[in-house]
């Protein structure tokens, strides 16, 4: 599984970055991964970052994902990923929108071992 984690404002450069960052994790990912994308903290995404978030998940379908969790309280905040979704993943990924973090477990049967994360957020840069 690959958690990852948007907060505060997310610039361009940032999801540059985290692109960089996430590109290396999905080199051991083995087919059918899980990835959990938790947005319960982002105030605001930069519209640049929009073809950072579609090369993951071209990667991410290249790779074999089974299933995309996502945590958007504020379905204002969606910032896109659902349309996104539907030309960037394979119609067998199975994608779930969750209001809460515990949902998005519940959600993501977080029975399996191991896990790896990304986080992005401003001042910190991704990680």
């Amino acid at each position: 599984m690959i958690k990852i984690t948007f907060s505060e404002k997310v610039t361009a450069q940032e999801a540059e970055e985290w692109v960089k960052k996430t590109y290396a994790l999905l080199e051991d990912m083995p087919p059918g991964f899980r990835l959990l994308a938790d947005l319960s903290g982002l105030q605001s995404m930069d519209l640049a970052c929009a073809p950072f978030i579609a090369k993951v998940m071209d990667r991410c379908n290249d790779r074999g994902i089974k299933k995309v969790i996502r945590v958007i309280p504020d379905k204002r905040k969606d910032i896109g990923l659902s349309i996104m979704s539907v030309f960037h993943y394979d119609r067998h990924v199975r994608i779930v929108t969750c209001d809460t973090l515990a949902e998005a477990e519940e959600a993501m049967g977080l029975d399996a071992p191991g896990g790896m994360a990304v986080d992005v957020a401003e001042d910190s840069g991704p990680k």
